[in-house]
């Protein structure tokens, strides 16, 4: 441990293809803006990407490390098994992957193969919904864009693969999953996608709690206007997300710390 408090990782840049490498510098980063917009939840939850070239192969977090202080190569390799491909020396540490994080994302990733990226949170705010009866309610714009969210009923700590198939049919081919009494899941096909879907649902979520907790009545809006404006957010109506937003949050991080990047 480096006296400034920083973990010092040898860099796995040399055991890694050129497209290894840049796919977890966008994770890496993605970990980072993750905390930057108060979604984390220190070292618990998860973000994972597929390794481009290598079928079955994904990249997740170290399991004890915060979300502010992910490398591109503090990230572990896997494959849908859970096996270990490429680990960097932790040293005494020795961190290893949540089981949880490997049970939803390696369902994920093999169920969707179009997906990039998975992201699953335990904000203050998504958990408050997750626990809502009611769910997640169309009373806003940002809202609308997740009126066919869909639902995945608790059945404990996820740390029983047989959970896996209800989860990915719940998510079925949507972009967003609401995780019952536990968190929130969304997925990309890119990390800037992935955060642009949980960035999204973050904003629904905290808006409306803070309009449920003027305990006054709702706006309600028509159902051919709901209808409306979520396939205005769909896939072919409009370009996909993250294109725009992924280089100016990249930049961001640059800007505050660029150590994400080693």
């Amino acid at each position: 441990m480096h006296g400034t408090g920083v973990l010092q990782i040898p860099s796995l840049q040399a055991h890694c293809s050129e497209a290894e490498w840049q796919a977890r510098i966008d994770l890496a980063a993605c970990y980072r803006l993750v905390s930057l917009y108060g979604m984390s939840d220190m070292m618990a939850n998860h973000i994972s990407s597929r390794v481009p070239g290598e079928d079955g192969a994904f990249l997740i977090n170290a399991y004890g490390m915060m979300y502010e202080e992910i490398t591109a190569s503090s990230l572990i390799k896997v494959d849908h098994d859970g096996k270990i491909l490429l680990k960097p020396d932790f040293g005494a540490l020795d961190y290893g992957v949540n089981k949880a994080g490997y049970v939803i994302h390696s369902a994920v990733h093999e169920a969707r193969p179009e997906v990039g990226c998975v992201i699953h949170t335990h904000s203050h705010a998504s958990m408050a919904v997750s626990a809502l009866e009611c769910g997640l309610l169309p009373i806003t714009q940002t809202g609308m864009r997740f009126l066919k969210i869909g639902y995945h009923d608790y059945q404990g700590v996820v740390l029983n693969t047989d959970e896996q198939a209800s989860l990915v049919q719940d998510l079925g081919q949507g972009e967003a999953l609401i995780l019952r009494n536990h968190g929130v899941l969304t997925v990309g096909r890119t990390n800037g996608e992935a955060f642009n879907w949980t960035h999204r649902l973050e904003l629904a979520c905290r808006a409306q709690l803070a309009a449920m907790a003027c305990n006054v009545p709702l706006v309600q809006v028509a159902q051919p206007v709901l209808e409306e404006t979520w396939s205005n957010y769909q896939p072919g109506t409009r370009r996909p997300y993250g294109v725009m937003e992924w280089p100016a949050l990249l930049r961001k991080l640059d800007r505050l710390d660029p150590g994400y990047r080693s």
